[in-house]
Protein backbone atom coordinates (compact mmCIF):
# COMPACT_ATOMS: atom_id res chain seq x y z
CA UNK A 1 0.00 0.00 0.00
CA UNK A 2 0.93 3.82 -0.45
CA UNK A 3 -0.38 6.30 0.98
CA UNK A 4 0.30 9.35 -0.94
CA UNK A 5 -1.41 12.85 -0.16
CA UNK A 6 -4.20 11.26 1.83
CA UNK A 7 -4.91 8.71 -0.14
CA UNK A 8 -4.10 4.57 0.03
CA UNK A 9 -3.76 3.00 -3.10
CA UNK A 10 -2.89 -0.02 -3.83
CA UNK A 11 0.74 -0.88 -5.56
CA UNK A 12 2.46 -3.81 -6.95
CA UNK A 13 5.73 -4.99 -6.65
CA UNK A 14 6.22 -4.95 -10.46
CA UNK A 15 9.27 -3.15 -12.76
CA UNK A 16 8.20 0.47 -12.77
CA UNK A 17 4.65 1.42 -13.58
CA UNK A 18 2.97 -1.01 -11.83
CA UNK A 19 3.58 -4.48 -13.09
CA UNK A 20 0.74 -6.05 -10.64
CA UNK A 21 -0.83 -2.60 -9.29
CA UNK A 22 -1.63 0.90 -10.68
CA UNK A 23 -0.20 2.27 -13.19
CA UNK A 24 -2.05 7.22 -18.19
CA UNK A 25 -4.62 11.30 -20.52
CA UNK A 26 -7.57 20.38 -27.48
CA UNK A 27 -8.95 22.77 -27.60
CA UNK A 28 -10.86 22.67 -30.91
CA UNK A 29 -10.51 26.14 -32.23
CA UNK A 30 -7.92 28.81 -32.07
CA UNK A 31 -4.85 27.50 -29.64
CA UNK A 32 -4.18 23.99 -28.72
CA UNK A 33 -2.87 24.25 -24.86
CA UNK A 34 -0.46 21.00 -24.40
CA UNK A 35 -1.96 17.57 -24.14
CA UNK A 36 -0.18 14.53 -22.70
CA UNK A 37 -0.25 12.38 -19.81
CA UNK A 38 -4.07 11.94 -20.98
CA UNK A 39 -4.60 15.55 -20.93
CA UNK A 40 -2.86 16.11 -17.54
CA UNK A 41 -0.43 18.60 -18.83
CA UNK A 42 -3.35 20.69 -19.80
CA UNK A 43 -4.15 20.86 -15.99
CA UNK A 44 -1.20 21.59 -14.56
CA UNK A 45 -0.64 24.91 -16.52
CA UNK A 46 -3.84 26.52 -14.09
CA UNK A 47 -1.85 24.78 -10.92
CA UNK A 48 -0.86 28.21 -9.49
CA UNK A 49 -4.72 29.07 -9.06
CA UNK A 50 -5.06 26.75 -6.28
CA UNK A 51 -2.53 28.08 -3.70
CA UNK A 52 0.18 26.96 -1.97
CA UNK A 53 -0.93 24.10 0.31
CA UNK A 54 -2.90 22.54 -2.36
CA UNK A 55 0.38 22.66 -4.77
CA UNK A 56 2.43 21.01 -1.92
CA UNK A 57 -0.42 18.27 -1.65
CA UNK A 58 -1.20 17.42 -5.42
CA UNK A 59 2.63 17.73 -5.82
CA UNK A 60 3.12 15.11 -3.46
CA UNK A 61 0.45 13.27 -5.34
CA UNK A 62 2.32 11.70 -8.81
CA UNK A 63 3.92 8.47 -7.87
CA UNK A 64 7.61 8.24 -9.06
CA UNK A 65 8.95 5.54 -11.01
CA UNK A 66 12.12 4.98 -9.81
CA UNK A 67 12.11 1.24 -10.35
CA UNK A 68 12.14 1.66 -14.18
CA UNK A 69 14.43 4.70 -14.07
CA UNK A 70 17.13 2.15 -12.17
CA UNK A 71 16.49 -0.63 -14.81
CA UNK A 72 16.61 1.64 -17.83
CA UNK A 73 19.82 3.53 -16.59
CA UNK A 74 21.10 -0.36 -16.09
CA UNK A 75 20.50 -0.30 -19.56
CA UNK A 76 21.52 3.00 -21.16
CA UNK A 77 24.20 2.20 -23.66
CA UNK A 78 21.99 0.07 -25.52
CA UNK A 79 19.00 2.59 -25.74
CA UNK A 80 19.05 5.21 -28.32
CA UNK A 81 20.78 8.46 -28.94
CA UNK A 82 18.16 11.48 -29.15
CA UNK A 83 18.95 12.95 -32.43
CA UNK A 84 17.25 16.42 -32.11
CA UNK A 85 17.87 18.55 -28.57
CA UNK A 86 14.53 19.70 -27.24
CA UNK A 87 11.95 17.25 -29.42
CA UNK A 88 10.51 14.87 -26.58
CA UNK A 89 8.96 11.88 -26.90
CA UNK A 90 6.17 10.69 -23.97
CA UNK A 91 5.11 7.26 -23.75
CA UNK A 92 1.23 7.50 -22.28
CA UNK A 93 0.63 3.57 -20.89
CA UNK A 94 -3.22 2.54 -20.16
CA UNK A 95 -2.80 0.09 -17.43
CA UNK A 96 -5.59 -2.52 -17.64
CA UNK A 97 -4.61 -3.93 -13.97
CA UNK A 98 -7.82 -5.31 -11.69
CA UNK A 99 -5.82 -4.65 -8.32
CA UNK A 100 -7.35 -2.42 -6.15
CA UNK A 101 -11.39 -1.26 -5.20
CA UNK A 102 -11.50 0.76 -8.15
CA UNK A 103 -10.28 -1.66 -10.55
CA UNK A 104 -11.53 -5.03 -9.24
CA UNK A 105 -14.81 -4.74 -10.75
CA UNK A 106 -13.13 -5.24 -14.62
CA UNK A 107 -12.30 -8.30 -13.64
CA UNK A 108 -10.52 -11.18 -11.04
CA UNK A 109 -6.91 -9.91 -10.29
CA UNK A 110 -4.68 -12.53 -11.89
CA UNK A 111 -1.66 -10.61 -10.48
CA UNK A 112 -0.41 -9.57 -13.85
CA UNK A 113 -1.61 -6.74 -15.80
CA UNK A 114 -0.84 -5.82 -19.71
CA UNK A 115 -0.79 -2.13 -21.79
CA UNK A 116 -4.62 -1.74 -22.75
CA UNK A 117 -3.69 1.06 -24.37
CA UNK A 118 -0.37 2.51 -25.58
CA UNK A 119 0.36 5.88 -27.44
CA UNK A 120 4.03 7.47 -28.45
CA UNK A 121 3.58 11.13 -28.24
CA UNK A 122 6.42 12.98 -30.12
CA UNK A 123 6.72 17.19 -29.44
CA UNK A 124 8.33 18.83 -31.96
CA UNK A 125 11.86 20.64 -30.69
CA UNK A 126 10.12 23.86 -32.06
CA UNK A 127 7.05 23.04 -30.10
CA UNK A 128 4.90 23.74 -33.31
CA UNK A 129 3.65 20.59 -33.31
CA UNK A 130 2.54 17.41 -31.81
CA UNK A 131 1.64 13.50 -32.82
CA UNK A 132 0.70 11.18 -31.21
CA UNK A 133 1.24 7.20 -32.29
CA UNK A 134 -1.25 4.47 -31.24
CA UNK A 135 1.16 1.33 -31.09
CA UNK A 136 -1.47 -1.90 -31.35
CA UNK A 137 -1.82 -4.21 -28.00
CA UNK A 138 -1.73 -7.11 -30.81
CA UNK A 139 1.34 -5.63 -32.69
CA UNK A 140 4.17 -8.65 -32.85
CA UNK A 141 7.29 -7.51 -31.31
CA UNK A 142 10.62 -8.31 -30.20
CA UNK A 143 10.05 -8.11 -26.33
CA UNK A 144 13.74 -8.30 -24.72
CA UNK A 145 14.58 -9.63 -21.73
CA UNK A 146 13.37 -7.81 -19.05
CA UNK A 147 13.23 -8.27 -15.14
CA UNK A 148 10.14 -9.77 -13.23
CA UNK A 149 8.40 -8.41 -10.13
CA UNK A 150 10.52 -10.90 -8.12
CA UNK A 151 13.64 -9.76 -9.37
CA UNK A 152 14.26 -12.64 -11.93
CA UNK A 153 14.41 -11.90 -15.56
CA UNK A 154 12.17 -13.09 -19.00
CA UNK A 155 13.94 -14.05 -22.12
CA UNK A 156 13.54 -12.33 -24.96
CA UNK A 157 11.06 -13.07 -27.14
CA UNK A 158 8.72 -12.47 -30.33
CA UNK A 159 5.36 -11.91 -29.21
CA UNK A 160 2.39 -9.58 -28.37
CA UNK A 161 3.37 -5.73 -27.73
CA UNK A 162 0.94 -6.02 -24.79
CA UNK A 163 3.15 -8.90 -23.19
CA UNK A 164 5.97 -6.61 -22.45
CA UNK A 165 4.05 -4.36 -19.77
CA UNK A 166 2.81 -7.84 -18.47
CA UNK A 167 6.41 -9.17 -18.04
CA UNK A 168 8.53 -6.25 -17.10
CA UNK A 169 6.37 -3.10 -16.50
CA UNK A 170 6.97 0.07 -18.22
CA UNK A 171 10.62 -0.24 -18.12
CA UNK A 172 10.40 -3.21 -20.25
CA UNK A 173 7.07 -1.36 -22.18
CA UNK A 174 9.81 1.86 -22.76
CA UNK A 175 12.85 -0.70 -23.69
CA UNK A 176 10.24 -2.48 -26.22
CA UNK A 177 8.89 0.72 -27.99
CA UNK A 178 12.74 2.00 -28.79
CA UNK A 179 14.06 -1.30 -30.31
CA UNK A 180 10.95 -1.59 -32.41
CA UNK A 181 11.27 2.59 -33.41
CA UNK A 182 14.87 3.15 -32.77
CA UNK A 183 13.34 6.45 -30.91
CA UNK A 184 14.79 7.53 -27.45
CA UNK A 185 11.69 7.54 -25.02
CA UNK A 186 12.41 10.61 -22.91
CA UNK A 187 9.64 10.22 -20.52
CA UNK A 188 6.31 8.37 -19.29
CA UNK A 189 3.09 7.90 -17.67
CA UNK A 190 1.04 4.90 -16.54
CA UNK A 191 -2.42 5.47 -15.64
CA UNK A 192 -5.00 2.74 -14.82
CA UNK A 193 -8.93 2.18 -14.96
CA UNK A 194 -10.05 4.32 -11.99
CA UNK A 195 -6.98 7.21 -12.80
CA UNK A 196 -8.91 7.68 -16.12
CA UNK A 197 -12.81 7.82 -14.63
CA UNK A 198 -11.76 9.90 -11.88
CA UNK A 199 -10.62 12.48 -14.50
CA UNK A 200 -13.35 12.09 -16.53
CA UNK A 201 -15.82 13.08 -13.68
CA UNK A 202 -13.41 15.40 -12.24
CA UNK A 203 -14.41 17.51 -15.35
CA UNK A 204 -17.78 16.69 -14.55
CA UNK A 205 -18.60 13.99 -18.26
CA UNK A 206 -16.62 14.61 -21.81
CA UNK A 207 -19.14 14.96 -24.81
CA UNK A 208 -18.83 12.83 -27.77
CA UNK A 209 -21.07 12.12 -30.67
CA UNK A 210 -21.98 8.89 -31.70
CA UNK A 211 -23.60 8.00 -35.28
CA UNK A 212 -25.09 5.20 -33.85
CA UNK A 213 -26.80 3.57 -30.20
CA UNK A 214 -24.57 1.80 -28.15
CA UNK A 215 -25.80 -1.54 -26.59
CA UNK A 216 -22.88 -3.24 -25.19
CA UNK A 217 -23.30 -6.00 -22.46
CA UNK A 218 -19.52 -6.60 -21.99
CA UNK A 219 -18.58 -2.91 -21.77
CA UNK A 220 -21.42 -1.80 -20.13
CA UNK A 221 -22.63 0.52 -21.93
CA UNK A 222 -26.29 1.93 -23.24
CA UNK A 223 -26.05 4.76 -24.86
CA UNK A 224 -28.26 6.90 -27.60
CA UNK A 225 -27.34 8.12 -31.12
CA UNK A 226 -26.41 12.04 -31.31
CA UNK A 227 -24.43 14.10 -28.81
CA UNK A 228 -23.66 12.36 -25.56
CA UNK A 229 -21.77 14.05 -22.32
CA UNK A 230 -20.16 10.59 -20.81
CA UNK A 231 -19.49 10.05 -16.91
CA UNK A 232 -15.94 8.19 -16.01
CA UNK A 233 -17.32 4.54 -15.82
CA UNK A 234 -19.18 5.52 -19.11
CA UNK A 235 -16.03 6.70 -20.67
CA UNK A 236 -13.66 4.13 -19.89
CA UNK A 237 -16.59 1.71 -21.31
CA UNK A 238 -16.70 3.97 -24.54
CA UNK A 239 -12.94 3.72 -25.30
CA UNK A 240 -12.68 0.26 -23.86
CA UNK A 241 -15.30 -0.98 -26.22
CA UNK A 242 -15.15 -3.32 -29.38
CA UNK A 243 -17.41 -5.35 -30.43
CA UNK A 244 -20.85 -3.08 -30.40
CA UNK A 245 -18.60 0.15 -32.01
CA UNK A 246 -17.08 0.50 -35.25
CA UNK A 247 -15.74 -2.60 -37.36
CA UNK A 248 -15.09 -3.89 -33.68
CA UNK A 249 -11.24 -3.97 -34.74
CA UNK A 250 -8.58 -2.74 -32.48
CA UNK A 251 -7.68 0.02 -35.15
CA UNK A 252 -11.10 1.32 -34.26
CA UNK A 253 -10.96 1.49 -30.70
CA UNK A 254 -7.55 3.00 -30.84
CA UNK A 255 -9.12 6.15 -33.37
CA UNK A 256 -11.57 6.18 -30.67
CA UNK A 257 -9.38 6.74 -28.15
CA UNK A 258 -7.39 9.67 -29.62
CA UNK A 259 -10.90 11.54 -30.68
CA UNK A 260 -11.88 10.91 -26.70
CA UNK A 261 -8.17 12.23 -25.52
CA UNK A 262 -8.59 15.21 -27.65
CA UNK A 263 -11.96 16.10 -26.20
CA UNK A 264 -11.16 15.66 -22.79
CA UNK A 265 -8.54 18.00 -22.84
CA UNK A 266 -10.56 20.56 -24.54
CA UNK A 267 -13.45 20.14 -22.07
CA UNK A 268 -10.69 21.04 -19.31
CA UNK A 269 -9.31 24.26 -21.50
CA UNK A 270 -12.93 25.42 -21.98
CA UNK A 271 -15.80 26.60 -19.00
CA UNK A 272 -13.40 28.16 -17.26
CA UNK A 273 -11.54 25.30 -14.93
CA UNK A 274 -8.37 26.63 -15.49
CA UNK A 275 -9.25 29.95 -13.69
CA UNK A 276 -11.24 28.62 -11.52
CA UNK A 277 -9.74 27.23 -8.38
CA UNK A 278 -12.78 25.59 -7.12
CA UNK A 279 -13.48 23.62 -10.26
CA UNK A 280 -9.45 23.34 -10.79
CA UNK A 281 -8.83 21.90 -7.54
CA UNK A 282 -10.46 18.59 -8.17
CA UNK A 283 -9.28 18.03 -11.61
CA UNK A 284 -5.69 18.93 -10.38
CA UNK A 285 -5.99 15.89 -7.73
CA UNK A 286 -7.53 13.48 -9.71
CA UNK A 287 -5.03 13.70 -12.62
CA UNK A 288 -2.27 14.25 -9.93
CA UNK A 289 -3.09 11.48 -7.69
CA UNK A 290 -3.78 8.89 -11.25
CA UNK A 291 -0.19 8.88 -12.43
CA UNK A 292 2.86 7.20 -12.30
CA UNK A 293 5.75 8.51 -14.07
CA UNK A 294 9.29 8.64 -14.51
CA UNK A 295 11.02 10.85 -11.75
CA UNK A 296 11.82 13.78 -14.71
CA UNK A 297 8.15 13.83 -14.29
CA UNK A 298 7.05 13.19 -11.40
CA UNK A 299 6.10 16.62 -9.87
CA UNK A 300 3.89 19.33 -11.30
CA UNK A 301 7.06 21.99 -11.90
CA UNK A 302 8.32 18.93 -13.84
CA UNK A 303 4.99 18.31 -16.11
CA UNK A 304 4.93 22.30 -16.43
CA UNK A 305 7.99 22.40 -17.54
CA UNK A 306 7.76 19.65 -20.46
CA UNK A 307 4.49 21.41 -21.64
CA UNK A 308 5.34 25.59 -20.79
CA UNK A 309 6.04 25.55 -24.75
CA UNK A 310 3.38 24.25 -26.23
CA UNK A 311 0.77 26.99 -25.89
CA UNK A 312 1.23 28.15 -29.04
CA UNK A 313 0.76 24.64 -31.05
CA UNK A 314 -2.27 25.14 -33.33
CA UNK A 315 -5.21 22.41 -33.20
CA UNK A 316 -4.19 21.33 -36.97
CA UNK A 317 -0.91 20.51 -35.87
CA UNK A 318 -1.82 18.18 -33.31
CA UNK A 319 -1.96 14.61 -34.85
CA UNK A 320 -3.11 11.95 -34.52
CA UNK A 321 -2.50 8.43 -36.31
CA UNK A 322 -1.97 4.56 -35.49
CA UNK A 323 1.46 2.88 -36.29
CA UNK A 324 0.97 1.39 -40.08
CA UNK A 325 -0.22 -1.87 -39.54
CA UNK A 326 -2.22 -4.82 -40.69
CA UNK A 327 -3.26 -8.20 -40.05
CA UNK A 328 -0.08 -10.53 -39.20
CA UNK A 329 0.59 -13.52 -41.48
CA UNK A 330 0.50 -16.49 -39.27
CA UNK A 331 -1.93 -15.41 -37.32
CA UNK A 332 -5.37 -12.41 -38.59
CA UNK A 333 -6.03 -12.34 -34.75
CA UNK A 334 -2.67 -10.39 -34.34
CA UNK A 335 -0.80 -7.01 -36.52
CA UNK A 336 2.75 -6.89 -37.71
CA UNK A 337 4.25 -3.37 -38.93
CA UNK A 338 3.92 -2.05 -42.96
CA UNK A 339 7.02 -1.68 -44.43
CA UNK A 340 8.33 0.61 -45.92
CA UNK A 341 5.47 2.77 -44.07
CA UNK A 342 5.98 2.16 -40.58
CA UNK A 343 10.15 2.58 -40.64
CA UNK A 344 9.58 6.47 -42.36
CA UNK A 345 6.90 7.61 -39.45
CA UNK A 346 9.96 6.48 -37.05
CA UNK A 347 12.52 7.84 -38.88
CA UNK A 348 10.18 10.87 -39.42
CA UNK A 349 9.70 11.14 -35.43
CA UNK A 350 12.94 9.84 -35.25
CA UNK A 351 15.05 13.19 -36.44
CA UNK A 352 12.07 15.74 -35.74
CA UNK A 353 10.54 15.90 -39.40
CA UNK A 354 6.84 16.98 -40.14
CA UNK A 355 4.30 14.51 -41.19
CA UNK A 356 0.75 14.79 -42.37
CA UNK A 357 -2.42 13.35 -42.19
CA UNK A 358 -5.80 12.88 -43.78
CA UNK A 359 -8.75 10.96 -42.65
CA UNK A 360 -9.01 9.58 -46.42
CA UNK A 361 -6.32 8.41 -48.46
CA UNK A 362 -6.72 7.74 -52.28
CA UNK A 363 -7.21 4.12 -52.42
CA UNK A 364 -4.42 3.73 -55.09
CA UNK A 365 -2.25 4.67 -52.03
CA UNK A 366 -3.03 1.79 -49.92
CA UNK A 367 -1.48 -1.70 -49.69
CA UNK A 368 -1.72 -4.29 -47.53
CA UNK A 369 -5.31 -4.89 -47.55
CA UNK A 370 -8.41 -2.60 -45.94
CA UNK A 371 -6.64 -3.07 -42.51
CA UNK A 372 -3.86 -1.07 -43.15
CA UNK A 373 -4.31 2.16 -41.87
CA UNK A 374 -1.58 4.42 -43.59
CA UNK A 375 -0.11 5.18 -46.45
CA UNK A 376 2.61 6.79 -48.01
CA UNK A 377 3.29 9.79 -49.90
CA UNK A 378 6.61 10.83 -51.70
CA UNK A 379 9.19 13.16 -49.70
CA UNK A 380 9.22 16.05 -48.49
CA UNK A 381 5.87 15.07 -46.21
CA UNK A 382 4.56 12.03 -45.63
CA UNK A 383 0.45 11.73 -45.52
CA UNK A 384 -0.45 8.72 -42.77
CA UNK A 385 -3.99 8.01 -42.19
CA UNK A 386 -4.92 10.15 -38.98
CA UNK A 387 -6.87 13.10 -37.84
CA UNK A 388 -5.93 16.51 -36.03
CA UNK A 389 -7.43 18.13 -32.44
CA UNK A 390 -8.75 21.09 -35.33
CA UNK A 391 -11.73 18.44 -36.39
CA UNK A 392 -14.95 18.94 -35.02
CA UNK A 393 -16.31 14.80 -33.10
CA UNK A 394 -19.66 15.14 -34.97
CA UNK A 395 -17.99 15.97 -38.62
Amino acid sequence: MDDVGGRTRVLGPGVGGSHTGHGPIRRRRRRWVGWTAWGVVTFVVGAAGVGWVAYEKLDGNITSDTTAADELARFERERPTALVRDAQNILLIGSDSRSGDENAKYGRDSGTERSDTTILLHLAADRRSATAVSLPRDLMVEVPSCRRADGSRTEPVFTMFNRAFQSGGSACTVRTVEKLTDIRVDHHVVVDFGGFKEMVDAVDGVEVCLAEPIHDKAAKLWLPAGKVKLDGEQALGYVRARKSLGDGSDTERMDRQQRFLAALAAKVRGNDVLLNPVKLYPVLDAATSSLTTDPGLASLRGLYDLVRGMRTIPTEKVQFLTVPRKSYAQDANRDELVEPAAEMLFDRLRSDAPVAVARELPAEELSGGPSLMSSVTPDPMPTFRGSTAAEEACE
